[in-house]
């Protein structure tokens, strides 16, 4: 099995570093890694960073982009494995864990359902990679520990890029509730995540693309506006830090 793994950076020379040597020092049986790594321009020498292991990436380019989602998207535009894990700067893989999910997809034998395995949070801790209870009410599954066959990607299409922080909400969302694709869940940690990144500075904006997607997707309005408000109410806290940063 060929796994394509996407990195997307920009002006992150602190962390990227660790994570591209989590996915090059992947290791085992059953799977070839091509890796691709999408810079939007960075300007505080990640590029350079990144460069120095041009020879074992598929494809690098350090360009400008539109957004997370677009340069995902062309990250995705540039794979050609049977399967595309998504790892972003600062995060990164545990070793064998490309093993485990190629031992996995073959043990299946089918490449029709989205790989999810448990992810370790900085601040929250083990985080499990498939919440069933959480499919309607808000995130049932980590982007870190995903990895999806390209020609899931091919026939449902990719992220949404008019989503500034919440577009893979969105594409799982609509992958595994509107177009009834399974999960293939593996209780096993897979990747690190860094916290206090977008999604934690900016927690209202979230929520309301969480909101958005639910709405797109025929939530009923009143059940999916009231989840809205008690979740706001809940993270009162965090929200009232963020416009304080």
């Amino acid at each position: 099995m060929k796994i394509s793994v996407v990195t997307i950076v920009r002006n992150d020379c602190t962390h990227i570093e660790e994570t591209l040597k989590s996915v090059l020092e992947q290791k085992g049986e059953g799977f070839e890694l091509e890796y691709v790594v999408i810079d939007g321009a960075s300007d505080d020498g990640t590029a350079e960073i990144v460069g120095k292991y041009a020879d074992k990436l598929a494809f690098f380019v350090s360009e400008k982009d539109s957004g997370i989602y677009n340069a995902m998207n062309k990250g995705i535009s540039h794979c050609t494995g049977d399967v595309i894990g998504m790892i972003n700067s600062g995060d990164r893989y545990l070793p064998g864990a490309l093993k485990l999910v190629a031992k996995s997809f073959a043990e299946y034998g089918k490449l029709d359902r989205i790989f999810w395995g448990d992810v370790q949070y900085q601040h929250l801790g083990r985080v499990k990679g498939f919440r069933e209870e959480n499919r309607y009410r808000g995130a049932f599954a980590p982007h870190p520990s995903m990895f999806v066959p390209r020609n899931i990607y091919e026939t449902i299409g990719c992220y949404d890029e008019s989503f500034r922080l919440l577009g893979d909400y969105e594409f799982m969302y609509r992958a595994v509730n509107v177009k009834k694709i399974a999960p293939l869940y593996v209780p096993e940690i897979v990747a690190f995540y860094l916290e206090d990144g977008l999604s934690d500075r900016y927690v209202y904006r979230c929520l309301k693309d969480e909101l958005t997607v639910k709405l797109r997707y025929g939530q009923n309005p009143l059940t999916a506006r009231l989840i809205f408000l008690l979740k706001v109410i809940k993270n009162s806290p965090r929200i009232l830090k963020s416009f304080f940063r």
